[in-house]
């Protein structure tokens, strides 16, 4: 007789799904406490910086790098193009005003003011052959003149004479006639040499004025001739320091190179790099301050270079007072330019929280310094120091201001001593 068997009701592998089920549930149960519930981390008050938020006068600017430069640079270029067969001074000297530096020499320039001074001294010798030519032609006319009016003296004498002996009867009318006609004849040469004496004298006038002239034009070609040759050598134009000299014994120079400049010692001035995103802010009379062996100096922006490169623009800053002794043209000055006036705000120090949170949030210490839990914030305006703080926190709370790596995902932190 057979025997019924009982069937089982849980076999192995029934047993090996339900715990397999289990166990993902009790992953996905905890994924989701972990996701939306609060994590906690514990970290060691030692590696946080906690600082206290403070009411205090706050002023937006921002942090860049200036030059010290020469208030004034004054470029040397050759004016005129030659070799340089002389040099006076090294790089680095300190010039006065008109002392030579360098002497170029150029044979085309100086055969062309020989050749200048030729022709002014063949046009003076040709002036002096004219005015001669002119005073004998004039001497002539003169003589002429004389003449002339010596014959009519003597025509009007006889013709006066003449008539007296005909009111007498003693001379025939012909006679009278005769001398009445010549008497007219030198009368009317009279006024003839005085036409032709008046005309030589405008016309010696008119070509003495044109020689004169021309001589002076010819003066002032070979007086510019002579000042380009005088510029071959190089003077300092103002006093002051010769820098970035760009010239060797036998160097060929073009016309208008480059050779060196002056820098003016008077004074000193800053080149400062701005990023364009400040170009709309910046403007001049606004002021930037630096620390410089342990005191604090002011400048000004006294002109803004609009044009943008590689992302930056330039201004040109001077000190409000005093220049800072021991300062040295090259030198890098970390200067704060100030972008608003100073106000009463809300502030917290400048940390590397920022990166990580954007200035959204915080992390904002218990009144117990036990924990640190998360708080929505918002920020304004920033300095070199401090985030002006528009919303989120009071004066006197204190916040994590560190770094917040590996910290995204965890909402509260347990402070450990």
């Amino acid at each position: 007789m057979d025997i019924p068997l009982e069937k089982k009701r849980f076999t192995t592998q029934k047993i090996l799904m339900i715990a397999g089920g289990i166990a993902l549930a009790g992953l996905i149960v905890f994924v989701i406490l972990s996701t939306t519930g609060t994590s906690k981390l514990n970290v060691q008050k030692e590696r946080l910086s906690i600082a206290t938020v403070k009411q205090d006068v706050f002023q937006e600017n921002i942090p860049v790098n200036g030059v010290v430069m020469p208030i004034t640079t004054i470029y040397l270029d050759a004016l005129e193009g030659g070799r340089v067969e002389e040099k006076f001074v090294e790089d680095g000297a300190v010039m006065k005003k008109g002392e030579p530096i360098l002497r170029l020499s150029n044979t085309d320039l100086e055969l062309s003011l020989v050749n200048q001074e030729t022709q002014v001294y063949n046009l003076l010798t040709q002036m002096q052959i004219s005015q001669n030519a002119a005073r004998q032609n004039t001497i002539v006319k003169l003589n002429q003149y004389t003449d002339v009016e010596n014959s009519l003296i003597e025509a009007k004498r006889v013709y006066e004479l003449n008539k007296k002996l005909y009111n007498k009867d003693a001379i025939a009318r012909q006679d009278l006639i005769k001398s009445e006609n010549e008497y007219n004849y030198q009368k009317e040469r009279m006024q003839l040499a005085g036409q032709i004496l008046a005309q030589d004298s405008i016309a010696v006038k008119q070509e003495k004025n044109q020689v004169s002239s021309s001589y002076e034009r010819t003066q002032n070609a070979l007086e510019l001739m002579r000042r380009k040759v005088a510029d071959l050598v190089v003077r300092a134009p103002v006093d002051g320091q010769l820098t970035s000299l760009d010239a060797e014994i036998g160097q060929s120079k073009n016309k208008g190179e480059r050779l060196g400049q002056i820098d003016v010692l008077s004074g000193y001035k800053v080149r400062v790099d701005i990023d364009e995103h400040y170009i709309s802010r910046i403007y001049t009379g606004q002021k930037g301050s630096f620390d410089f062996d342990g005191k604090s100096y002011t400048l000004v922006i006294k002109k803004v270079f609009t044009q943008v490169t590689n992302g930056r623009f330039q201004v040109d800053m001077e000190f409000e007072s005093d220049v800072p002794e021991g300062i040295r043209r090259g030198q890098t000055l970390q200067i704060r330019v100030a972008l608003s006036q100073e106000k009463q705000a809300l502030l917290i120090p400048k940390g590397g929280f920022f990166q990580e949170t954007g200035g959204n949030w915080i992390f904002k210490v218990s009144e117990d310094g036990n924990t640190a839990y998360k708080a929505d914030i918002s920020l304004g305006s920033q300095n070199t120091e401090y985030y002006e703080v528009l919303s989120g926190l009071e004066p006197g709370d204190r916040v994590i201001t560190s770094s917040y790596d590996n910290y995204d995902e965890v909402q509260e932190l347990v402070l450990q001593d």
